[in-house]
């Protein structure tokens, strides 16, 4: 009796597995699991900004991506941690310090876990304060109101600023005094638009000419760099958007890719802080 059961036992075990079969011809019950990682994302960017970083980077093709992760380091050799998530191709890292140099990398996974190595563009930013739709007036007619004080961030009397107002006979001007530096950089479409201030190419006097549109880069006398752009001239005021790096010496506006590594990073950490 008991081998009679065994056998019964047996035969419909095997029905089963035919009826399987039958109903999945392709054997997908036996497929083999999915152990390929995305590759590396590329063509990372960033956007300097006000104690935040937007990330943008050029978009996987693999079908099964399914996110991407963002990792940060204070040295692009350094280790890295994990700071968020997207599924997308940008991220906005809302806890960036002004003032603080942090490297950026970015890896991709996909719907089975496998995560990617990281990016190896060289991406870094030192967020940076900024302002818009600032107001001075003509040093002339409105001498305490008339110039800007990067450090401050305050409009204070010409003669205490980094660079002032100035309409001589109608025709518009920045100043600066003789221990600061200050170029016109062209017409740009926003306070972005620069990235790094210039290693020359500096005015050879204390002015430039007021453009509406242009950005002028200040080098000022304690060694800090600056951006204006002009975006309103009248008779006896200006107005302009502004930036300022923190950091003495540092070139850094809104730092763009720099390059690629072919070493990888090393000692990535997963767990955000």
């Amino acid at each position: 009796m008991k081998k009679l059961f065994l056998s019964l036992v047996i035969v419909s075990v095997l029905i089963l597995l035919q009826a399987c079969q039958i109903n999945d011809p392709n054997n997908r019950h036996n497929y083999n699991p999915d152990n390929t990682a995305p590759s590396s994302p590329t063509g990372i960017q960033v956007l300097n900004g006000d104690n935040v970083v937007d990330l943008t980077w050029d978009r996987n093709r693999e079908n099964d991506l399914a996110g991407y992760n963002i990792y940060y380091s204070t040295a692009y050799y350094g280790k890295y941690t994990l700071i968020g998530s997207s599924p997308t191709n940008a991220y906005t890292d809302n806890s960036a310090e002004n003032g603080v140099l942090n490297y950026y990398a970015v890896t991709a996974y996909d719907q089975s876990g496998n995560e990617s190595d990281l990016s190896k563009d060289v991406v870094y930013a030192t967020p940076r304060p900024e302002g818009f739709n600032e107001l001075i007036f003509d040093f002339r007619q409105f001498p305490n109101t008339s110039g800007y004080l990067f450090s401050n961030y305050s409009v204070v009397n010409y003669q205490q600023a980094d660079f002032f107002f100035d309409n001589d006979s109608g025709s518009y001007y920045v100043d600066v005094w003789n221990d600061t530096k200050i170029l016109d950089d062209g017409a740009t479409t926003d306070i972005y638009d620069i990235p790094f201030a210039p290693e020359s190419g500096w005015s050879t006097s204390n002015d430039a000419k007021a453009i509406v549109g242009h950005t002028y880069i200040v080098w000022t006398k304690d060694n800090h760099f600056a951006k204006i752009r002009v975006k309103n001239i009248l008779t006896d005021r200006i107005v302009f958007d502004w930036a300022y790096q923190l950091v003495k010496g540092e070139t850094q506006l809104k730092p763009k890719t720099k390059g690629t590594f072919n070493n990888p990073r090393i000692n990535l950490i997963r767990n955000s802080d």
